[in-house]
Order: structure tokens, then sequence, then C-alpha cells
């Protein structure tokens, strides 16, 4: 069966989830939700990152790994009262000072004598005689047949007990909600930004028969091969193990581009008038110095990292290379500074810019220009 619901993006899916957190905390509705989304999406990470942002207690249960009784808890016979008790399993939360979200990941392939057991903990937030404290937020989690992962279709007693979200991966979310805040190798959201298709191939890849699909997951692991190997032949052969070897051969030419090209801490250190030749030519290695700028700006550069962004619009002035005149560079700088003011406000950050005479004449010459 299908997810009769509408789409969203994983950074949708999270602001649901945070105003569902607030809406409960402040008494308003109590639900349970449901994350649907192929594999490596980020379902899992969306539940850590709300859990850290709530400052609440993470009770992950993968139901793949349990037994009925392992939420049940185990009896003993309480021989004073003549009747038979239940020990609490810890697995659970239970104090109603600590805020707390339990994630029921994998629901969807737990087997289907442990799901009855789980309709308490969902509808009525309680297992036997064990509640839920009321600062508990429940989420689960699960993958569908058609996304080629082990997996039972959701019966109608189960899914009614349920907020469902649907998640689709998007290029843009991704990279400004994951990629950059995550702070993975540029080359990665400069890939992703040039072919998003390859984002995620799920489907693709089920369709040719094959085994390695690209996942937003998987990308985030080529992000630490990246970082962590220098042998260029050994890093290939991990690339092509985690995306497959048409996306890896692919990334493998953008990579060698940008690596040679983009030099961010040399570029904030250096002079104004020596930061022009500092620049890449070419569209790949440009993005990737757009992110990688974002990824690591502080409040100590931020004034070099203005001029620099302001750089990347201006290039063609200072440069001589033809095909200069044929990127998007004021588009990129654009693009940039949207991400850059985005990052500034979540900072404080923003006093920096009034101060920038370079944000301040960017900011005028788009003013003279109707922009």
């Amino acid at each position: 069966m299908s997810v009769n619901t509408m789409p969203v993006t994983t950074g949708e899916a999270a602001a649901v989830l945070w105003q569902g957190w607030q809406a409960q905390t402040a008494g308003g509705m109590t639900a349970s939700w449901m994350l649907h989304g192929r594999p490596g999406i980020g379902k899992t990470e969306i539940v850590q990152a709300l859990a850290a942002r709530a400052g609440a207690m993470l009770f992950d249960l993968r139901l793949t790994t349990i037994e009925p009784q392992d939420l049940r808890g185990l009896p003993y016979y309480d021989h004073a009262a003549q009747r038979t008790v239940w020990y609490r399993p810890e697995d659970l939360p239970d104090d109603p000072g600590q805020p707390s979200v339990l994630f029921l990941d994998e629901l969807t392939a737990a087997p289907p004598a442990l799901q009855p057991t789980v309709y308490g903990l969902l509808q009525e937030r309680r297992i036997g005689r064990h509640r839920l404290p009321d600062r508990c937020f429940v989420v689960a989690a699960g993958n569908g047949p058609e996304d080629g992962a082990i997996a039972y279709e959701m019966g109608t007693a189960l899914s009614d007990r349920l907020i469902h979200l649907s998640l689709r991966a998007t290029a843009q979310d991704w990279v400004e909600n994951y990629a950059l805040p995550e702070r993975l190798h540029p080359a990665i959201p400069a890939f992703i930004r040039a072919r998003p298709d390859l984002l995620e191939t799920t489907a693709e890849t089920l369709q040719r028969g094959q085994v390695i699909a690209c996942t937003p997951r998987s990308w985030a692991r080529v992000s630490a091969i990246v970082t962590a190997v220098a042998d260029r032949r050994l890093r290939d052969v991990m690339i092509s193990g985690a995306v497959g070897e048409a996306p890896a051969a692919e990334f493998a030419l953008v990579l060698a581009d940008i690596a040679a090209s983009v030099r961010v801490d040399e570029m904030i250190a250096a002079r104004p008038a020596d930061r022009w030749a500092l620049y890449p030519t070419s569209l790949h290695g440009l993005t990737a110095l757009t992110y990688a700028l974002i990824g690591a700006v502080e409040q100590s550069t931020i004034a070099p990292v203005i001029a620099l962004m302001v750089g990347v619009g201006k290039l063609h002035q200072h440069r001589s290379e033809p095909e200069l005149r044929s990127l998007p560079l004021a588009e990129l700088c654009t693009h940039g500074f949207e991400l850059l003011l985005q990052k500034a406000l979540t900072n404080g950050w923003v006093d920096h810019f009034a101060a920038s005479p370079d944000w301040q004449a960017y900011a005028r010459a788009r003013a003279e220009g109707g922009v």
C-alpha cells in the first residue's frame, strides 16, 4: 500500500516534528509520528537532531532486534500479593522530569507478532502498567516494501495510531539543512548541486537489478572517505563501493578539480589584492569554494569571507580566463550570500555585515541594478 499523504523534504519533516514537540510541551496535543522514507534518506538523523534541539534524552529502539517481552518486561511472582508483576524494561523512558524522545525505528520491518505490543505505546502511551511520561515524544520510522528493504505492509490498526510523514530527498534541502550544517566535504554539495539526480537513486538502482544506490547517507559516507583517505586509488575503490561505479567515476573528476583549486584557508589569510589569483575558475571549483566558505566561517573570519564571497561575483573583472564570462557568477554569489546570511542570523553575526565595506558596496550595487 502507498502512503497517501503529501511528500515533504527532510527539512520540512524536521520542522513539523519540532512544531509537534512544542505543541505537546504546551499541552495542546499529544500524538505519535511516523517517518516513511527510503533507506539512507535521513530519518534517524532527523530524530537525533530533534532530541538534541529539545534537550531531550533519546531512547532509540531498533524493533527488528527485540522481542515482545523486551518491551513488556519480565514477569515475576509477588508471593505477598499473590500475583504476577512485571519488571519494567530499561529501554523505555520513565523519568517525568526528563524530556525524552522515544524512537521506534524500523517499525515496518518489525515482526508482525511484535506490532500489537507497540500499539499501546503509540496510542495509549503505555505497555501494561508502565506509562510513558507526559514529556516523552514518540516517533517511529520505517521503509516500505517498494524500497527494496525488508518490510511488512502496515495494517490499519497500526497506521491509524500515527501521523504520517512521507519523506522525499531534494538536493537543495539536503545541502542547506544537512551537508552544510554537518560540514561535509565541500566537494559533496558542489557535486550534488550540479547533479541533483544522483542524491537518491534507490528506485533506478532497483529497476536495474543493482545493489548499490546513491542515498543521502551514502554521500555522507563519501565525505568521510574523502576526508580520511589520501591514497587516490584506494579512495576511489571505497567511493565506488559507497555510491556505485558510475557516480563514483563522475564524482572523482569533480573532486580532482576541486582538490587542485580550492584553498579556503589560504584565501582567508591572504591580502585582498592577492586573493584574486587563488580563486578557482571552473564552476565546480567555485561552487565548492562557496560551500567551503560557508562551512569554514567563524565570527573571527566573517569579514574576509564576506569579501571573498563578493569576489565570486566579480571574478570575471579581475581574471582573464574567457570561460569565466560564461559562468553564472552573480547567481552563485547571491546563493552564497543567502546561505551565509542564514548562518549569520543563526549565530548572531549580522552586525558584521553592517560593518563590512565589501557587503555595503555589494548591497549598493544590487540596489542600483534594481535587484
